[in-house]
């Protein structure tokens, strides 16, 4: 296996213009960098440039910091926002969860299979029923109890032992693997673009509870789920995947519901996946995918 331990990860969005492509790589060659992917989009709606490089750094430039330095001129001239991420420091993801296990464990196995590169720190609910699956797996499980039809306060007051949690835990990442709760506008805001729900339907269609039951009673052909990063607005956020699977009139409810949870797991690991190798960049309330 290549070293990979100098290796980077430049992603940048400006105003689209001319000279970009040629400016950041020329830098990496100049600067002894080895690019070994890169990947942009123009985007002709919004004016928008997007690019991410992957890049191994020669010895002397070993740092995010020093590569900061390194593009600080060329920010300035494109008006960029850049960032730079060693791929060595791997995200820190606590994953909260309600009672369906299913999005959990296969997170879960994927990452101890070494598939997403992140470290799971915790693992965090309002119900005990994953406590078990939370220990086979060797994770710490967080028990933040919610009572039924909790007010305002209470629901603030469980979410700040959350945020508690996750700064204690220096989390870079919130995944809510099936976790039923509404988060606040205030929490959304804090972790805005640093928290990735499943929804489990293929939005716009069939929002909030009992999906599978509103699809078959609609009698759908195409079942899915879509993967988006958590806003104020309900199930609104800006969309990382989704996928389908067609169905027929065979199936009953209960059916629908486990091809959809296939298609869940899948949607999830692959927008969690994503977002720890800095494929995705915010465009507006979209996003681009590198993947």
């Amino acid at each position: 296996m290549p070293d990979r331990s100098n290796d980077y990860v430049l992603t940048l969005s400006c105003l689209d213009a001319k000279g970009i492509v040629y400016s950041v790589s020329g830098l990496l060659f100049q600067a002894g960098c080895n690019i070994l992917d890169s990947q942009q989009f123009g985007d002709p709606d919004t004016g928008l440039f997007f690019m991410r490089v992957h890049f191994a750094a020669p010895p002397h430039l070993d740092g995010a910091d020093k590569l900061e330095l390194l593009f600080a001129d060329l920010r300035q001239r494109f008006g960029m926002q850049a960032s730079i991420h060693a791929c060595a420091q791997r995200p820190r993801v606590l994953i909260a969860v309600s009672r369906q296990a299913h999005c959990l464990n296969d997170l879960l196995f994927r990452w101890r299979a070494g598939q997403i590169a992140m470290d799971v720190v915790g693992v965090v609910s309002n119900h005990p029923d994953c406590a078990s699956l939370a220990a086979h797996y060797e994770v710490p499980f967080h028990h933040e109890p919610l009572a039924a039809g909790a007010d305002a306060a209470s629901r603030r007051e469980q979410e700040s032992r959350i945020e508690a949690l996750m700064r204690e835990q220096r989390v870079e990442l919130l995944v809510l693997a099936r976790y039923m709760q509404i988060l606040s506008p205030q929490l959304c805001a804090a972790l805005d673009g640093r928290a990735i729900n499943i929804h489990h339907s293929f939005l716009p269609s069939f929002k909030g509870a009992r999906p599978y039951r509103q699809a078959h009673d609609r009698g759908v052909k195409l079942i899915g789920a879509t993967a988006h990063y958590v806003t104020p607005e309900l199930d609104e956020g800006p969309i990382i995947e989704q996928d389908v699977q067609r169905v027929d009139h065979s199936l009953d409810a209960a059916e629908l519901t486990a091809v959809g949870q296939d298609v869940e797991n899948q949607v999830l690991a692959r927008a969690v996946r994503w977002h720890v190798e800095h494929r995705i960049l915010r465009n507006g309330h979209k996003t681009v995918v590198f993947s």
